[in-house]
């Protein structure tokens, strides 16, 4: 009798297009960030402090631990540049490995590459490096011309980045980004669904898939499991100067509800005395399979529906217009739920149509800014 276990498939030896890639760095030149012109969005901070991380690395509020350790991961996280480079790596060192198993380790701790017209860029290629290894260098592209290309890299969302580096030929051109078509940035906290789990690789976010279409950077504030509007990350999401928009996206962390009851209003009450007039939109988590066959979780989602339209309408009777609410499991196509990898988190599928259901929403409150 033959033990299955001591036949296991090397794939990756059967077929070359699964194998981990590693660049050539012969005739390489090595640029950061901090040399320019590479342009970092996506990370609200990172101007000041020039850290890989989504909160400040010193919060001048108490932050759960959770939260500060999830703060590194680089969700929403973007390198932006042009470049007429034929070949083009990614140098990097992260935090940790991949360790979620329903998550591809390309989108807990891969880079993926857009390239093209400025605004109009498309997906071509991502890290693919062996999961042993929290260090490593990849090509992103390898052409054999040379052409001027706009080039958007996004970072991992489920694991942080201690450094990087980008390799281009030595005799290539490197400049910095055009402009972005909004100024201003979209301020999304949330919940592991907003950080982007669990996309394949770090562009099938949702929030970065808007933020290509949209043309605008968005600061992905999604803690996984631990966006709960608690008044310490209110009081830190404030201090984001000239936001265009406000999302959030935190009711699925809260339980039980009364959580919600009592944190969504203190989050806008001290969000509000700093930005009286940013629009804010409350947006409701997705629906989740279980409830297909199980009552009481979809009763217990549809009453923080409720409850969250309840609390929006009245304070837009009390005068605050600038406050709107989305429930996007009202605006997300049956098919939803075959797009998600546990009932819950979405997969690419999930997510572009997550993006399609809210992006009118965002639009709107962008509307004039």
């Amino acid at each position: 009798m033959v033990d299955a276990s001591d036949e296991r498939i090397d794939v990756a030896r059967l077929d070359e297009h699964l194998r981990a890639r590693t660049a050539d760095p012969t005739g390489m030149r090595w640029l950061t960030p901090e040399d320019g012109p590479i342009t970092v969005r996506g990370l609200a901070w990172y101007a000041s402090e020039r850290r890989y991380r989504r909160l400040p690395l010193s919060p001048r509020l108490p932050i759960r631990p959770e939260v500060d350790e999830l703060a590194n991961c680089t969700a929403g996280a973007q390198l932006h540049l042009i470049t007429d480079a034929r070949r083009l790596s990614i140098r990097a060192r992260l935090g940790a490995f991949g360790l979620l198993h329903h998550m591809a380790a390309t989108g807990q701790c891969g880079f993926d590459c857009y390239a093209g017209e400025p605004g109009a860029e498309e997906y071509v290629s991502t890290s693919i490096f062996d999961q042993k290894l929290s260090a490593f260098t990849c090509p992103l592209l390898d052409l054999p011309e040379r052409a001027r290309r706009s080039i958007v890299i996004h970072l991992p969302l489920y694991q942080g980045v201690i450094d990087l580096a980008l390799g281009v030929d030595a005799e290539a051109m490197v400049s910095a980004p055009e402009p972005l078509r909004h100024a201003r940035p979209i301020v999304w906290y949330g919940t592991s669904i907003t950080q982007g789990g669990c996309a394949s690789r770090p562009g099938m976010a949702h929030t970065n898939i808007l933020s290509r279409r949209i043309g605008i950077e968005i600061f992905n504030l999604g803690f996984s499991g631990n966006g709960q509007g608690e008044p310490e990350l209110a009081h830190l999401i404030a201090d984001i100067a000239q936001p265009a928009c406000l999302v959030l996206d935190f009711d699925g962390n809260c339980h039980p509800d009364e959580k919600l009851a009592r944190n969504l209003p203190e989050f806008l009450r001290i969000y509000r005395a700093v930005h009286p007039s940013t629009p804010i939109i409350v947006m409701t988590c997705p629906p989740f399979a279980d409830e297909r066959l199980r009552s009481a979780p979809r009763e217990a989602r549809l009453a923080r529906v409720e409850l969250q339209r309840r609390m929006v309408d009245g304070l837009r009777a009390g005068g605050d217009r600038g406050l709107t609410f989305c429930d996007v499991g009202a605006r997300l196509p049956a098919s939803y739920l075959d797009g998600t990898v546990d009932g819950g988190h979405p997969t690419d599928l999930g997510f572009l149509m997550l993006a399609d259901a809210v992006e009118p929403a965002l639009r709107e409150a962008l509307r004039g800014r």
